[in-house]
């Protein structure tokens, strides 16, 4: 067990705005439009989940006490309560990691959600990446991964490709003397929660990261977890300011993992793989005009590949649609794009506007070649 202050500064990995968000998509003027570039689940949070919220402003006056929803976390996944903490969100998270984690060499899986490197840098550490290729399906490899990495960060399912790897595949990248930080923000969408690694305590190294706010509409009032080492969980614990975690929120968590939440998010993860195949069909029939989804997608969103996708994007919001751009993750270049799924509706409508921007595109139907993804490569953090 290893954690400290952070290393002193070194210059970080050069590359994409690790700061750019899916709702920077739908802010001011952007929130007139359909909103397919941010992954929160529509219609949520339900009005019962809501209610339980609404209930807890009675108490507070009092401090935040999360021993009930910390133990709740703890049943839910079948672990000992040491084994959990409770965050404001899964950002607080990736923070914590970097400032309480005495690492010497990090590495981040991608393309994946920026902010674990964003934090790491700006905890001093000099950041290594390994880049998934799109000819790959962006799937994970573990002999990619450099052996002496002491901390390695891996999205399952990833943010932005919507792969799900296999677990066997993710713990074979632990070992001694590594963190194996496994980000499973999206892991309550995918039918029967397969391949998540939370309630496993054979993994040394392993911590498992969850959200909330996805699946229950709860990005505004920040709540996530950590499960990990006991050892990992009190140094992240230490690294905390008091009362982290608001009282709505405690109790949004603790109804979240109850009988109730889980099998509402259980049968919403039925209905969103449904969604989502949907709209895969959908896009697949735009394939004369260069368009492709990578995949299989086992997310709440996919991942598009699409000619010249900064000006099909601008149009798009013409058309009155917000996607999220997939330049600004370290491993996709500037023809992608990443799609929420919404319902069969609202497919039907984005499809029929997407066909009618590639049909007025300069490229038409003649968009027929790609420029190549990355190869898969090690950058930084020698």
């Amino acid at each position: 067990m290893r954690c400290a202050a952070a290393p002193a500064t070194t210059d970080p990995v050069d590359g994409p705005d690790l700061r750019h968000h899916g709702d920077a998509e739908v802010r001011d003027e952007g929130e007139k439009l359909t909103d397919l570039a941010v992954n929160v689940r529509t219609g949520t949070p339900p009005t019962w989940l809501r209610e339980h919220i609404a209930g807890s402003l009675e108490g507070l006056a009092a401090y935040p006490d999360g021993r009930a929803a910390r133990a709740a976390v703890a049943a839910h996944h079948g672990v000992p309560v040491e084994r959990v903490l409770l965050t404001a969100g899964a950002a607080e998270a990736f923070v914590l990691l970097a400032r309480a984690l005495r690492v010497r060499r990090p590495v981040v899986v991608h393309p994946q959600f920026t902010e674990p490197e964003a934090a790491l840098e700006d905890a001093g550490h000099a950041v290594g990446r390994v880049l998934l290729r799109a000819e790959d399906g962006f799937r994970i490899d573990p002999a990619l991964v450099p052996y002496d990495a002491d901390l390695v960060v891996v999205g399952n399912p990833t943010n932005p490709t919507s792969v799900l790897h296999p677990a066997d595949a993710l713990t074979r990248l632990a070992r001694p003397g590594r963190f194996l930080v496994v980000d499973e923000a999206f892991m309550d969408a995918v039918p029967g929660e397969r391949e998540s690694l939370a309630g496993r305590t054979d993994v040394p190294g392993l911590v498992v990261l969850r959200s909330l706010t996805k699946t229950w509409g709860l990005a505004g009032l920040r709540v996530g977890y950590v499960v990990a080492e006991p050892e990992v969980v009190a140094a992240l614990e230490r690294a905390q300011p008091l009362w982290p975690v608001s009282s709505p929120a405690l109790v949004a968590a603790q109804a979240c993992v109850s009988a109730r939440g889980v099998a509402e998010a259980a049968e919403a993860a039925v209905a969103v793989a449904a969604d989502r195949e949907y709209l895969v069909g959908l896009l697949r029939g735009l394939a004369s005009y260069g368009v492709s989804v990578a995949g299989p997608a086992e997310g709440p969103f996919v991942l598009v590949r699409v000619p010249d996708a900064g000006s099909v994007r601008e149009r798009l919001r013409g058309a009155g649609f917000a996607v999220r751009r997939g330049d600004t993750f370290p491993g996709l270049g500037r023809d992608w794009v990443r799609v929420a799924v919404r319902d069969r509706g609202t497919s039907d409508t984005f499809a029929a506007a997407l066909a009618g921007v590639l049909k007025s595109s300069p490229c038409g139907a003649e968009a027929t070649g790609l420029r190549p993804g990355p190869r898969s490569s090690i950058a930084g953090g020698a």
